[in-house]
């Protein structure tokens, strides 16, 4: 076999390789003559079968083979040889198309190819890592604070109370209704139910819906005209126009609740105390959430100043394709324009192919630096990491953990934000972490201005989500 680098550019690559058409009839043979030992054929004793008898009955099965065989055999020793780490799987072009791997498996001519690929670049650490300045936002809960959050409470567990005969539905009200729903004339699965609460403006059902019984009072029977979103889950529906004939049973009022032991026992509590201990609990830990968030934000921001060099362009393509059609589904969505957002198609084709190689380039930093400090994701942050995954999908938590556990790029997909939170916090431990005590507006504040200061940079706001083969 013989191996020639034709390319070295960058971080492209191109190796030539040649195996020897005879280097391929032998391996053949001996295929031939394994198989001769162990086939049982109708006529022929076992193991007594003859080579040429083989030939003639799988002689192009066997010969395919071989050949793949001997190309992936081939590429493995020429990647080991060359030293290089690629990217990615390594194209392969056979020389003279498919003519050329037609007469290779004919056994008239060698097998001659390219392999191309780029190589991961080699990710040099600083040693000032260690010397990053951080701020990490700790949030006091005052008593205004918790006073906030349980009015939010009170009014998400409020109780309704019947507002008379002759009331009409205003935003906020609670109705009990039935309906009945039709697409091109014809009641549909699912379309009909009876006596559902619905609180006006919740926005639990189709858009369009709620607010066509702004109005209605108690007995009466209205025509709701709606369009079922273009991504609804059920296919048959997304896009369809749909009447629905709804009727209201029940017009009701909220009511005010008194944030009181009563209460407190209703939702499951003890007294009001353990109400309250209990909110400003959520509360602490989402505030706390919000703050790491930014803080792990600002490490990749610093690493993004500290690194530049040359990232492999197949992976900054696939990075951009993946931001670029969740872009494209969110505009659909919401029915945006380029122009709607202040730009054109090109200048943001521009800035996300920017944000891609930022995120290619980080997640090569991360597994650098994972790699070094010896961080790994083990098999138990995994499980846990699908196992709240598969909550995400009530009813089909079973399905959800079996397509995962057959399915192992998109295990590795789970694998990646473990590692990077790790390695992130890793930094974090080490850097020189300033505690600034803000209160929950103030918190507010400073996030919506660094966000803006990241729009003005160019800056994606996006966490890392490519690494090395070790990270």
């Amino acid at each position: 076999m013989d191996i020639q680098e034709v390319k070295n550019e960058g971080l492209a690559r191109e190796l030539r390789v040649v195996v020897p058409a005879a280097e391929i009839a032998e391996k053949l043979e001996a295929k031939l003559a394994e198989m001769a030992k162990t086939v049982n054929l109708p006529g022929f004793r076992p193991g007594k079968v003859p080579v040429q008898h083989l030939r003639r009955m799988y002689g192009k099965q066997i010969k395919a083979e071989v050949v793949e065989n001997a190309l992936r055999e081939s590429m493995e020793q020429a990647l080991q040889k060359s030293g290089e780490r690629p990217a990615y799987q390594p194209d392969v072009e056979v020389e003279g198309g498919e003519e050329g791997a037609r007469q290779v498996v004919e056994g008239d001519a060698d097998l001659a190819y390219l392999l191309k690929f780029e190589v991961l670049p080699e990710v040099e650490l600083p040693d000032d890592l260690a010397d990053m300045e951080l701020v990490r936002y700790r949030v006091k809960i005052s008593d205004e604070t918790l006073q906030k959050a349980l009015d939010d409470v009170a009014r998400q567990f409020r109780e309704f109370e019947d507002k008379g005969e002759d009331a009409v539905a205003e935003k906020g009200d609670r109705l009990v209704i039935s309906f009945v729903g039709r697409i091109d004339g014809e009641e549909f699965e699912g379309g009909s139910a009876e006596d559902i609460p619905l609180e006006l403006g919740s926005g639990r059902f189709i858009p369009g819906f709620e607010e066509q019984l702004e109005g209605a009072k108690a007995g009466e029977e209205r025509v709701v005209k709606v369009t079922f979103p273009e991504d609804y889950p059920k296919q048959e529906l997304a896009g369809r126009e749909a009447e629905f004939t709804v009727t209201v049973k029940e017009v009701q009022a909220p009511k005010d609740a008194e944030i009181d032991d009563e209460f407190a026992k209703r939702l499951g509590f003890d007294d009001v105390e353990a109400l309250k201990e209990k909110v400003r609990e959520q509360l602490a830990g989402e505030y706390e959430q919000a703050a790491e968030a930014d803080l792990r934000q600002k490490v990749l921001d610093l690493l993004d100043e500290k690194f530049d060099f040359e990232v492999p362009q197949r992976l900054v393509d696939a990075e951009f394709e993946q931001i670029w059609h969740a872009l494209q589904h969110e505009m659909q969505e919401h029915n945006r324009s380029f122009e709607d957002e202040g730009t054109t198609e090109e200048e943001a084709r521009k800035e996300y192919r920017t944000i891609a190689e930022r995120r290619v380039r980080l997640g090569l930093v991360i597994g650098r630096i994972g790699e070094q400090a010896g961080i790994t994701v083990t098999d138990e942050e995994l499980q846990q990491a699908l196992y709240s995954k598969a909550m995400q999908y009530p009813g089909q938590e079973q399905q959800v953990l079996e397509f995962y556990r057959k399915t192992p790029e998109a295990l590795m997909e789970l694998r990646g934000p473990i590692f990077e939170a790790k390695v992130l916090d890793h930094l974090i431990s080490q850097a020189k972490v300033e505690e600034k005590e803000v209160t929950p507006d103030e918190l507010k504040a400073l996030l919506e201005e660094e966000d803006e200061a990241d729009d003005k940079t160019g800056s994606s706001g996006e966490q890392a989500k490519k690494g090395s083969d070790e990270g």
